[in-house]
């Protein structure tokens, strides 16, 4: 009976254990095995699974240890019939099914959506980038071995008694001390201003932060202005609350500021690293939004994301460190440039407004998980974080200058709008050409580029932009794709 569920291989890069534990107890619950039988012997069962004794009979104690099996003197290990009994898989009865009639047809949720997502305009990646050999994918980050195991040990140590009383219980709708104690130590001062436990709050990433805040400052009609182009996910939740939506142009020093921001009710901006293009806002730019913002009474949404990858020159201070009367609202992400996957953020702002947004977050998921909050509160306060920042800052530092200098000897009839960081640039094909016939022809030759139309919110984009990122594409892989992707512009533009 147990053969069908061995019947594939087991993956050697997986742990043995967890794979065995894993296929047996999926066999005890499909009730494959009978419960007055005893499992096969240790020694058979690692000769049919072709692993060592020890494994099979660790894996044996470990489910006896859960209440799947038990062991009887001199007889083996048979499945436990009080786990039988108490099983939370329920047979249904195919009589009792049978006693309503079946639909006509399925339900037809339609008409009765008072709100559809689905059919927004986004960014579309490839769930298997990773086996693109020139992954120039955005978002995504290359494994640092060192911080993984860092980040291990940290979840290990939140895990022991001295911190999982802390984080076992149900917060409601209050974030982990430790961790909001470390954000304002550690983090803050490094974008140039502190706060108050009062004025944060942790969210499930910075674009759950985006949501929380258009939640409350959005609605039917009002006014969010934001850069052109710009950040997509950003623009569909302000449409998704009814916003109406006016574009300004980016320049190499961040948006333009002028009078075309008068009447509105909220400027979402990315300064740090403009999204799509990587720019950086100048002082004197961030200086001149201040003051328009003051000027026409609008709020300042800071979507800080990438605070920390800066290459030319001294790190700049965020918005929020020049704000004197609480317009800006600054967002930043924990794991971004950690491990995206992760999705851990906060929010600074005013205290009025935290607490409003406090409460819808309880509405909402009460609050972030307290283990990933306790585990990254420890990464924070033992330095991995800093360490981890300042190796991915080298890293991708050679990235980036490798991927100027050879965009340059490559592509010479393309123009790539200059950064001092981050972890993509924003390429201008020859004029005429389309991005996303460069991105066709790219994929089928395992080279991953991301059309750059999409972030525009007019509807005549510019067809011609290609984003390239370089966080998770190996640093040798940087010159040959560039010369699979010189290839093609040339193939094309004939």
């Amino acid at each position: 009976m147990l053969e069908r569920f061995f019947a594939a291989p087991l993956d050697p890069a997986k742990r043995l254990q967890q794979q065995i534990q894993e296929r047996l107890v999926e066999a005890i619950l499909a009730g494959a095995l009978p419960f007055h039988e005893p499992l096969p012997a240790t020694r058979v069962m690692a000769q049919r699974i072709k692993v060592s004794r020890n494994t099979v009979t660790l894996v044996y104690e470990r489910l006896a240890e859960d209440g799947y099996l038990k062991s009887v003197n001199r007889r083996g290990y048979f499945i436990d019939e009080r786990y039988v009994r108490e099983q939370l898989h329920i047979k249904v009865d195919d009589r009792a099914r049978n006693l309503i009639p079946a639909a006509a047809s399925s339900v037809d949720f339609s008409h009765r959506l008072r709100r559809s997502f689905s059919g927004q305009q986004n960014i579309v990646k490839p769930a298997n980038w990773h086996d693109f050999p020139y992954p120039f994918i955005y978002g995504q980050t290359a494994p640092d071995k060192t911080s993984l195991s860092r980040w291990r040990d940290c979840v290990r140590i939140a895990g022991t008694t001295l911190h999982s009383r802390d984080w076992m219980a149900d917060h409601i709708d209050a974030d982990d001390s430790m961790l909001v104690e470390q954000i304002i130590r550690r983090v803050l001062p490094q974008r140039g201003f502190r706060t108050e436990p009062e004025n944060l709050l942790v969210t499930v990433g910075a674009q759950n932060a985006l949501y929380l805040v258009a939640v409350l400052l959005c609605g039917p009609g009002t006014r969010v202005d934001m850069e052109e182009p710009g950040y997509v996910d950003a623009r569909n939740i302000f449409l998704s609350h009814g916003a109406v939506l006016r574009a300004h142009e980016v320049d190499g020093n961040g948006i333009r500021v002028t009078e075309a921001l008068a009447g509105a009710s909220l400027v979402y901006v990315t300064p740090g690293h403009q999204s799509p293009t990587s720019v950086t806002m100048t002082v004197d730019r961030r200086m001149s939004l201040l003051s328009a913002a003051e000027r026409h009474d609008f709020l300042i949404l800071e979507d800080d994301y990438e605070h920390e990858l800066n290459f030319v020159g001294p790190q700049r201070p965020a918005l929020k460190s020049f704000d004197q009367s609480g317009r800006v609202i600054h967002v930043g992400s924990l794991s971004k440039p950690l491990f995206p996957g992760l999705r851990l953020g906060f929010i600074v702002a005013e205290r009025p407004l935290i607490a409003e947004l406090r409460a819808l977050r309880r509405l909402m998921y009460r609050h972030t998980s307290t283990l990933d909050q306790r585990a990254m509160a420890i990464f924070l306060a033992e330095g991995h974080f800093d360490a981890h920042i300042r190796r991915q800052r080298a890293s991708l530092s050679r990235k980036w200058q490798t991927l100027l200098a050879a965009a340059a000897r490559l592509l010479p009839e393309c123009d790539v709008t200059m950064t001092t960081g981050g972890s993509a640039i924003w390429l201008t094909l020859p004029r005429g050409m389309s991005a996303r016939a460069v991105a066709a022809r790219a994929a089928q030759a395992g080279l991953l580029v991301e059309p750059g139309d999409v972030h525009y919110l007019r509807a005549d984009p510019p067809a011609n932009r290609l984003r390239l990122g370089f966080a998770a594409i190996p640093l040798e892989a940087i010159e040959p794709g560039l010369k699979l992707l010189a290839g093609i512009v040339r193939d094309l533009k004939g």
